[in-house]
């Protein structure tokens, strides 16, 4: 897989530093979170992928036939190749640490990209996700830390599943933390100060440990 098997954009942060992946939501695009990037993650290398699947011209990492229910075919192709996409990255900037942050289709392909590469991020934000399937775990998630931010009103993404999938990470042996706001599928100020002190503090780990 290479590097430019996305269409993406790219910034370089503190040479041997972090390096942050960010996934954009249902009609967002590479430039969605690109520009919070340096306050989320201020000395982080950033990539930005863009979906490659458009539905009714809007960008999404992979297909659905209807709101929540997902093209599992589909989905499996995006994983796969997500991961690969990832892992040329990681090859080629060796970065202290690889964090990743997703917003709702972009949590979602983040997500299933740990479930099927537990070791490739050593941390990510999913921001309101939506697993609405029981993951196969292709390993174990120990000492990998994971941040879930959601919406206690959000209409697309039931908190029961919210709270499902995080016990599922748990059972794998992620260190989880779960983040409420009192609203919908919105992204709220509290969500990217909270994914801030959280990247801030797994980054530092992982520097501390290599």
């Amino acid at each position: 897989m290479s590097t430019d098997s996305y269409h993406h954009k790219s910034a370089a942060g503190t040479p041997g530093g972090p390096l942050l992946f960010t996934f954009h939501g249902t009609g967002g695009d590479e430039h969605q979170f690109f520009d919070l990037a340096p306050r989320i993650a201020p000395d982080a290398s950033v990539v930005s992928p863009r979906g490659d699947i458009s539905e009714m011209g809007a960008a999404r990492f992979f297909r659905r036939t209807g709101e929540g229910v997902y093209d599992m075919e589909d989905l499996a192709r995006a994983t796969a190749k997500m991961a690969g996409f990832v892992r040329s990255h990681v090859e080629e900037a060796k970065p202290s640490a690889v964090l990743g942050l997703g917003y709702s289709n972009g949590a979602n392909i983040l997500a299933t990209t740990i479930f099927a590469e537990p070791a490739l991020f050593d941390a990510a934000v999913l921001m309101h996700p939506l697993i609405p399937f029981e993951p196969r775990i292709a390993g174990d998630l120990s000492g990998r830390r994971v941040l879930i931010t959601a919406g206690r009103h959000d209409p697309i993404c039931p908190p029961d599943l919210t709270t499902r999938l995080e016990s599922w990470l748990r059972a794998a042996g992620a260190d989880v933390t779960l983040v409420w706001h009192e609203g919908g599928h919105e992204v709220r100020p509290s969500e990217i100060e909270a994914a801030h002190s959280f990247l801030a503090g797994a980054a530092t780990s992982q520097e501390t440990s290599s």
